[in-house]
């Protein structure tokens, strides 16, 4: 016991003496505010007052940059306007803007060099800088209620990107607005990360995820960009309670994907709804998929999927399955095809006959869009109707055993109608 209580005198001692040794640095307008997280001694809090600072600064020991009534640090258009190489580093209530714009060196408003662990950067405005945040190699981070625009007037691929995450572990990317960057989210060779809340727009991709396992990406809106979400090359991803609307290619892309969940996301107004290539072994359950001009794009193998409860309603083409053999979704509970033409004789909410997705006439107009414009002839629909009747000429198809004849998502019209500006 005597011990004990020792060691507990001897902890409460350090304690004090760290409290008693930590301090606050003020630096006011027109003071040197380099020279003063310089000075500043580690677990110090450098406050910086409302005004405007010139300064590429260098953070290299634990302490908390916060800003008071908001004040804005520029780099000058060059290096990095902050950069961090100690751990335990909190960066909060700031402007930081103009970076440098070296693709090369990857110039970015704050950088997170190795080491830089349990980094936080919140409530800041990340404004003009080519790269928003960079973190490499840096584990625990926080990244929380920030506004994040990149070079608007630059072109596509002079971005840099809004967050990017390389060898990380442990991030957590919460509440974010992020536009008009590169893509918005980059993730590589990151793994147990939690992306929430976040709404990414006007960039090529909302989310760009590569060769990155075990993250959790839940209640994130992703609009107005070339790509909503692309999971690509990973495995043990969760995505779920997502919005990915009026994007101009795909909502969401799973490519080479494995062992993952898919759930109750409403993918909306995107030229193709979902993208799904080379896909084994996930759960694509619980989705609405609305108004899309193709609802779902699944080519390249892409089989062994619980394809479950979806709402498949009101997309131009509803599937386009590229494929040798049918491909069964619905096997156990069923999806709803809001172009299901069968019955319900017995009155269990499920359809008496299979839904099968495609036939001859859809892949003919596939290689040949202008067979469009004969839809409507009463050759069209004889041919239809002979692929229907003579199963040699039948197509490989998506097949639903027992369709639902009911959507489950009761307010899936008010997603109707948000397409990319201009389509």
């Amino acid at each position: 016991m005597k011990g004990a209580i020792t060691h507990l005198g001897v902890a409460l001692a350090l304690w004090i003496a760290g409290a008693v040794q930590a301090a606050t640095v003020a630096v006011s307008p027109g003071g040197d505010l380099a020279a003063a997280v310089q000075a500043a001694q580690p677990g110090d809090t450098v406050e910086v007052a409302r005004g405007h600072y010139r300064a590429n600064l260098l953070i290299d020991k634990p302490l908390t940059l916060r800003g008071v009534g908001r004040p804005t640090i520029s780099g000058g258009n060059q290096g990095d306007t902050i950069r961090v190489t100690a751990p335990d580093v909190v960066i909060e209530g700031l402007i930081v803007r103009d970076s440098g714009d070296s693709l090369k060196d990857q110039n970015a408003g704050i950088y997170l060099y190795p080491g830089a662990h349990r980094a936080v950067v919140r409530r800041c405005d990340l404004a003009y800088n080519l790269f928003g945040l960079w973190i490499e190699k840096a584990d625990d981070v926080l990244i929380e209620h920030n506004n994040i625009t990149g070079k608007r007037e630059y072109a596509s691929p002079q971005r840099g990107n809004g967050v990017q995450l390389y060898n990380t572990k442990r991030a957590k990317i919460l509440n974010n607005e992020i536009s008009f960057v590169r893509d918005a989210l980059y993730v590589d060779v990151s793994h147990n990360a939690l992306f929430k809340g976040n709404k990414l727009h006007h960039s090529r991709y909302g989310t760009h995820y590569m060769n990155s396992y075990y993250n959790l990406w839940e209640d994130n809106d992703t609009y107005y960009n070339r790509g909503g979400l692309a999971l690509m090359e990973v495995r043990h991803q969760e995505v779920r309670n997502n919005r990915a609307w009026g994007n101009s290619d795909h909502g969401i892309m799973l490519r080479t994907l494995q062992d993952s969940v898919i759930e109750n996301n409403v993918v909306a107004g995107n030229s193709r709804g979902f993208f799904i290539y080379d896909v084994e072994y996930i759960k694509l359950n619980g989705n609405l998929i609305v108004d899309n001009t193709v609802g779902v794009h699944l080519s390249a193998g892409s089989k062994n999927n619980e394809v479950e409860g979806n709402d498949v309603i009101g997309n131009r083409e509803q599937v386009r399955y590229v494929g040798a053999r049918d491909e069964t979704w619905g096997a156990r509970s069923g999806n709803h095809w809001s172009n299901y033409l069968g019955w319900d004789r017995d009155g269990d909410g499920l359809g008496d006959v299979p839904y099968e997705a495609n036939d001859m006439v859809d892949r003919l107009t596939w290689r040949h869009p202008s067979v469009k414009l004969l839809l409507a002839s009463p050759a069209v629909q004889a041919l239809r109707l002979v692929g229907r009747q003579f199963p040699i000429l039948r197509a490989p198809s998506v097949v639903d055993p027992h369709p639902r004849m009911r959507p489950a998502h009761n307010d899936w019209s008010q997603w109707r109608g948000k397409h990319f500006p201009g389509q």
